[in-house]
């Protein structure tokens, strides 16, 4: 248990790999979307009976998840599944969620409020056998907090995380890393609130991230949330790099309530790679 924990906070550096990649917002438990989103991206999926999801790619991409996989929507196990399999075949990689945190953490069995949808993970994996729930904590306790690529061109977190902190490894930077900065402060519904780092940010390298759903992903200073809050009854967002692309594919229903609004921001924001 020591050993995950600590290999949970690191960093994973991938300096040779420079895409193309797709990178995926917050899934929440979406997999009908996500299967959908794949397949527009060009990837078919198969199913199969004994390792159920292999993905045969046709475009020579790789997949990058932001985080968050469980929680709140239909089928987490699933999800997980099929991240856990593309991972294996070299296919995909991810970071861990704020939500994927909390689950790894109960799997090793500590002491967590089991609320904010993970109440309805817990119900979904109790139909898995105990070595598909070792799998996933298994899985989970290797997620790295910050992924970077294309020799530090491309930042991948699931809150984002400032240029200072890139390559960092600590406790604090894990905690940024899933959280994001906060002041300390609560708002009306007694929610932390949330510090809009990307507000300040001035470095080179592309930061993508989600945590906090958008109406649609918007660039800011080089970073951009991709985060569109399917699990709300938004849609599934991808971004290609180094295209800068996005794919989105429409929830099929809203599956919970946000306990925020969704942020709004100016329509048909362009990156600029200059």
């Amino acid at each position: 248990m020591i050993a995950q924990d600590q290999q949970q906070q690191n960093y994973a550096a991938h300096p040779d790999q420079r895409g193309p990649f797709h990178i995926i917002g917050d899934v929440h438990g979406c997999f009908e979307e996500l299967l959908a989103l794949l397949q527009q991206l060009g990837y078919a999926v198969e199913l199969h009976e004994q390792q159920r999801y292999i993905s045969q790619s046709q475009v020579r991409s790789k997949l990058i998840f932001v985080g968050d996989l469980v929680d709140r929507g239909p089928n987490s196990p699933e999800v997980l599944r099929l991240v856990m399999d593309l991972m294996e075949q070299g296919l995909a990689y991810c970071v861990s969620g704020n939500h994927d945190d909390k689950l790894h953490r109960m799997l090793l069995g500590h002491n967590v409020q089991v609320r904010h949808g993970l109440e309805l993970t817990v119900a979904q994996l109790a139909s898995y056998d105990d070595a598909f729930r070792t799998r996933v904590k298994d899985f989970l306790g290797t997620l790295p907090h910050h992924l970077i690529f294309d020799e530090g061109r491309l930042i991948v977190a699931h809150a984002g995380l400032e240029e200072r902190l890139h390559g960092s490894n600590s406790k604090s930077v894990r905690a940024l890393c899933l959280y994001g900065p906060v002041s300390g402060g609560k708002d009306e519904k007694g929610l932390p609130i949330r510090l809009d780092w990307a507000a300040e940010y001035c470095g080179k390298s592309v930061v993508v991230y989600g945590h906090t759903p958008v109406q649609e992903p918007h660039w800011r200073n080089n970073t951009i949330n991709i985060d569109t809050g399917c699990v709300f009854g938004g849609s599934l967002t991808a971004m290609s790099y180094p295209e800068y692309k996005l794919t989105s594919v429409e929830a099929l229903t809203k599956y919970a309530e946000p306990m925020r609004p969704f942020i709004l921001h100016p329509r048909h924001a362009q990156h600029s790679s200059s």
